[in-house]
């Protein structure tokens, strides 16, 4: 059985502990304090984005968090306002400076550019990927990955990529199971990574899961982040509350069975946030803050 500090092997090699915690939408003046909680609980992987606006406070909770910096996986990912090669060599340096890191663990395209945005959609995440390349291969980078990259965008990076991509963070939990993505990034080679891994709070209410909370004896949360790892789907979770920060960690102890299991997949559509790669609803908040 799995242990907190267990970790799933990329396909370069590296390791990549098997539970995350994410700092979405976690305003900067809270992520500090919960980063520095996650890390006393025994979290090792930490998840943000430059979209967060909260790369800073990650990096200064990791650097006063007294753990050697080798421990701690560190993932961020590339806006889609960075597209291209240049301009993502400049927002790699821009999110290490952020980070106040000389390197990162793992950095993801966050959003597939699609045919909606551009005719040359992957032209462009290619150039894109080019940046990535560069920056692994200057040691600033220990793995790539994309995010919400579907069986289209992922051929097409794979068809002009010189390294593949490692990982793909997508949305995942029970009621979206995106099985046909989850099947086709295994297949591509990379690991599948679960962002809203709770359903948008949706399965607290879910009659399923609570009454397999009390045959565990468990929360619900737990099982469900339980289901995820059990997958084989790197889960992560997020809270600014000490005692969930440190309750979402306590799911090593217990396995669902087959039957459970089965039942979780099953479950109807819950939660799911509505946002569709092809949709480009990145490029449309961007647009419309414009």
């Amino acid at each position: 059985m799995k242990k907190l500090t267990d970790c799933f092997e990329l396909s370069n090699g590296v390791k990549i502990p098997c539970l995350g915690f994410g700092t979405y939408l976690t305003p900067p003046e809270k992520t500090k304090a919960s980063v520095a909680e996650a890390l006393k609980a025994g979290y090792r992987h930490v998840d943000t984005a430059l979209a967060y606006g909260n790369e800073v406070p990650v990096g200064e909770a990791i650097r006063e968090s007294g753990i050697p910096r080798e421990d701690i996986f560190v993932t961020t990912k590339h806006w889609i306002v960075d597209r291209g090669y240049e301009k993502t060599l400049a927002a790699i340096d821009r999110s290490l400076q952020n980070l106040g890191m000389d390197y990162m663990d793992l950095y993801l395209i966050h959003w597939p550019c699609v045919e909606k945005v551009s005719p040359q959609w992957a032209e462009i995440n290619a150039d894109t990927w080019r940046g990535f390349e560069a920056a692994y291969k200057a040691g600033k980078i220990r793995a790539l990955g994309v995010s919400n990259f579907q069986k289209k965008h992922i051929d097409a990076l794979n068809a002009a990529a010189q390294i593949k991509p490692m990982v793909n963070q997508i949305e995942y939990h029970p009621g979206y199971l995106q099985m046909d993505t989850v099947n086709d990034s295994r297949e591509a080679g990379m690991l599948v990574q679960a962002f809203s891994p709770l359903a948008l709070g949706a399965v607290f209410t879910n009659e399923t899961l609570k009454t397999l909370a009390e045959k565990y004896q468990k929360t619900v949360a737990q099982i469900t982040l339980r289901f995820v790892l059990q997958s084989g789907v790197n889960p992560l979770t997020k809270s600014v509350t000490p005692s969930r920060i440190v309750e979402n960690a306590q799911i090593f102890d217990f396995e669902l069975s087959a039957e459970d299991m089965a039942l979780i997949q099953s479950l109807p559509e819950m939660g799911f946030t509505g946002w569709r790669p092809e949709d480009a609803p990145a490029d449309a908040l961007v647009n419309s803050q414009k």
